[in-house]
C-alpha cells in the first residue's frame, strides 16, 4: 500500500503558462545583462539549480554561491509577476485525483518531488490554490540532480511519518522521463502523465509503473492499493 504520494509539479500539477522559464530569462537579463539565457535551453524535468548552473557555463559566469544567491533572490519576483500575468491552472484531472486520495481508506500523506526550488513551488502552487493539500517536499533546494532530491524526499517523508519507507511504499508522479528515473531511483512505483507535452510513447519507453494521458483516466484507488 502507497503510503506517500509524491508529485513533480510543472506539467504534472500545473501548467504556469511558461511563466517559470520567462522569470528565468527576465532574471538573467536584469541580474546578468544576458538576454538570451534561455534560448535552446530544455526546462523540461530539470532542476532550477541544474538548469542556473548550465546557463551560467554558457555565457562563462562563474558559478559561485554569491551569483547562485544572487539569482535565486531576484527569481521569485519575476515568477510572482508572470504567474499573475500569463494563463495558467491545474492539469487535468488533479484536483478530483487529490480529493479522491484524501479521502480514500489509509490515505497517503501527500508530498511534492519536484526540481523546483522550495520558494518557487509554493508560489506556483499557492497561485492556483493547491499548496495547502502537500504535506511535506523536497526541492532544487537539497540537490540539483533530481535522483539526490527523490532520496531527500524518501528521507523526510520516513521522519513526517515515524518509519523508514520502503521503496514500494512510495508513489512518484511525474510527466517527463526525469521523473520516471528518479521515481526508479528509490524503488518507487511511478505513475507517469503525457500532460506536460512528452508524448505517451515517450514516457511508456521508460516503463513507469503506469502511464496515461492525464488523471482523469485512471483512478487514485487502482495507484494507491
Amino acid at each position: 500500500m502507497i503510503r506517500l504520494a509524491l508529485f513533480d509539479i510543472d506539467g504534472t500539477l500545473i501548467r504556469s503558462g511558461g511563466a517559470g522559464v520567462r522569470a528565468f530569462g527576465q532574471t538573467f537579463a536584469k541580474e546578468f545583462k544576458v538576454p538570451d539565457a534561455i534560448e535552446n535551453i530544455v526546462f523540461s524535468g530539470r532542476t532550477d539549480v541544474w538548469l542556473v548552473r548550465q546557463i551560467f557555463n554558457r555565457h562563462q559566469i562563474e558559478p559561485t554561491e554569491k551569483n547562485f544567491a544572487r539569482f535565486f533572490d531576484r527569481y521569485p519576483e519575476w515568477l510572482d509577476h508572470y504567474l499573475h500575468t500569463l494563463e495558467g491552472g491545474p492539469c487535468e484531472g488533479v484536483l478530483d485525483f487529490i480529493a479522491a486520495m484524501q479521502s480514500a481508506p489509509n490515505a497517503p500523506t501527500l508530498g511534492l518531488l519536484t526540481g523546483n526550488i522550495r520558494k518557487g513551488a509554493e508560489l506556483k502552487l499557492r497561485r492556483y490554490n493547491l499548496w495547502q493539500h502537500f504535506e511535506m517536499g523536497a526541492y532544487a533546494d537539497d540537490h540539483e540532480d533530481r535522483n539526490c532530491i527523490a532520496a531527500a524526499a524518501q528521507k523526510r517523508g520516513s521522519e513526517f511519518l515515524g518509519r523508514e519507507l520502503k521503496g514500494e511504499e512510495i508513489l512518484v508522479i511525474g510527466d517527463t522521463p526525469h521523473d520516471v528515473e528518479c521515481g526508479k531511483s528509490i524503488g518507487a512505483k511511478v505513475l507517469a502523465v503525457a500532460t506536460g507535452g512528452i508524448a505517451l510513447d515517450e514516457l511508456k519507453a521508460h516503463q513507469p509503473t503506469w502511464t496515461v494521458r492525464d488523471l482523469t483516466t485512471i483512478s487514485a484507488l487502482e495507484v494507491i492499493k
